[in-house]
């Protein structure tokens, strides 16, 4: 088994994911902010499995030792200075996620529910305590336990799965069309935050990220199939749960309509 073995295992889900109904549900700014919403959540744990990464395959504690994978924690520590530190819009250092928030608020949609959902998060000390307590949709609470179960049980190769293959690359090409579209017909709200996250993101998982994170995948798994496997499962599973958190975000924003 190899990267284009896992590739065609997945089409079935990258597909169901690119032509998802949802995208022609998104018709006003009430839509998009239901969107960036729900969306926020998949931002912030994408983080929490990175940062699960450097610390599985680099060392974050003392006394320090060189980790068995040399190309590997090159790799996670120039994907962890990127999306920790990148660049923003107007020059100063943020998160993708810090990113994300600003965007949000600057096109009208609430960052209160996210931001009380932390806040329980930190004050538990437990995730899936504190998915299991919140008023989230079932499916983003599945989706987040998906999350959180793979960086506490999985090996390096699994986290690596669902870090590479379970977040859809081309999602951003497609809302970045979407959101040019919508910078045209809303004129007075600004989009140039969100426009600028997700075309950075477009940037870095083409010429970086993405190539850096199929390299990370071919030197943990090598020639053992046991681990290509199970690879190819976390893969399916974390792409299921993506098209999982697509449908909760349209049955949201078709709810809301029905009730106009």
């Amino acid at each position: 088994m190899n990267i284009a073995t896992i590739n065609a295992s997945i089409e079935t889900q990258k597909q169901q994911l690119l032509n998802h109904s949802l995208y022609k549900k998104i018709n006003t700014i009430d839509d998009l902010h239901d969107f960036l919403e729900c969306h926020v959540y998949a931002v912030w744990d994408f983080m929490s499995l990175l940062k699960a990464l450097q610390n599985k395959l680099t060392c974050t504690t003392t006394p320090w030792f060189a980790s068995p994978y040399p190309e590997t924690r090159y790799l996670i520590n120039e994907i962890v200075l990127a999306e920790e530190s990148d660049l923003s819009i107007d020059g100063r250092r943020l998160s993708h996620f810090e990113m994300y928030l600003e965007a949000m608020q600057d096109c009208g949609a609430k960052t209160t529910n996210i931001e009380r959902f932390l806040e329980e998060v930190n004050s538990l000390k437990n995730i899936f305590v504190a998915i299991k307590k919140s008023d989230l949709h079932p499916n983003i609470k599945a989706f987040l336990d998906f999350t959180f179960r793979v960086i506490e049980e999985g090996k390096p190769h699994e986290i690596a799965a669902a870090f590479t293959f379970g977040r859809e690359d081309l999602i951003p090409n497609m809302f970045t069309e979407i959101l040019k579209q919508f910078q045209s017909n809303f004129p007075n709200y600004d989009l140039s935050k969100l426009l600028y996250y997700f075309e950075r993101h477009i940037e870095l998982d083409a010429d970086e990220h993405g190539p850096m994170a199929m390299t990370m995948i071919k030197e943990l798994c090598g020639e053992d199939s046991k681990k290509w496997s199970e690879v190819q499962s976390v893969s399916v599973l974390a792409l299921e749960k993506r098209i999982g958190l697509w449908d909760a975000i349209e049955e949201q924003i078709v709810l809301k309509a029905e009730m106009v």
